[in-house]
């Protein structure tokens, strides 16, 4: 059988990317990677939020090809239903397919005031006005979550799809140093200390490749 291919972009920059390489993790799934270059007009575009549509991250599997992170994760879930992707019970399950809906669907004003750049640290970082609404129903969000089902992930002990969803969130926190209550920084050093976690942003890490638009010293 062909192993599975996942088609990324930047591992430093891409929000979708990272979502759908998580995504292939929680599922069990080895995937080859097959990078897209930053050097591609389609691909800049992306990452600059200038496209109307992503095509990054894309899953080719057994002559199947998904792209879109919602439509990878639905795709993984029913294919792999033993992997717990999803939570078992009926109303965490509804809530999670919704939160990551709203996560994938929303949050502009925040995705674009607070790019990911998991090789930055930015001190007295000003958020925009504009994407304070953003942060402060992100952290309602996932206060309701931890509340709810206990943490330490969304839904409890194990990670779902809603923890792949919103781990780029995460890192956007702490690239700008967002203020934040105990139950937000508790759950991003969970998710940060997530061992696939852990493997992206290392390998992130050595990426030479640099978008300068995303590198701007705010």
């Amino acid at each position: 059988m062909t192993r599975p291919v996942l088609t990324i972009s930047s591992k430093n920059y891409s929000s979708w990317s990272l979502r759908g390489w998580l995504l292939c993790r929680l599922a069990g799934l080895d995937v080859e990677e097959q990078p897209v270059s930053l050097d591609d007009p389609a691909n800049r575009a992306e990452l600059l939020l200038l496209a109307p549509s992503v095509l990054v991250p894309r899953l080719t599997e057994d002559g199947v090809s998904v792209w879109d992170t919602l439509a990878i994760a639905e795709y993984l879930a029913e294919r792999r239903p033993d992997a717990g992707m999803l939570p078992s019970e009926r109303v965490a399950r509804a809530h999670c397919r919704s939160i990551s809906g709203e996560i994938h669907s929303g949050f502009y004003n925040l995705r674009s005031a607070l790019p990911m750049n998991l090789k930055a640290r930015h001190t007295n970082f000003k958020i925009f006005a504009g994407a304070q609404p953003d942060i402060d129903r992100v952290q309602a969000i996932w206060a309701e979550c931890l509340e709810r089902w206990g943490g330490p992930f969304l839904y409890g002990a194990k990670p779902t799809i809603a923890d792949a969803m919103y781990a780029p969130v995460c890192t956007r926190f702490l690239t700008y140093g967002v203020p934040a209550t105990e139950k937000t920084k508790a759950y991003c050093q969970t998710i940060m200390a997530w061992p696939p976690m852990r493997q992206w942003v290392e390998a992130a890490k050595a990426e030479p490749d640099e978008v300068a638009e995303l590198d701007v010293e705010f």
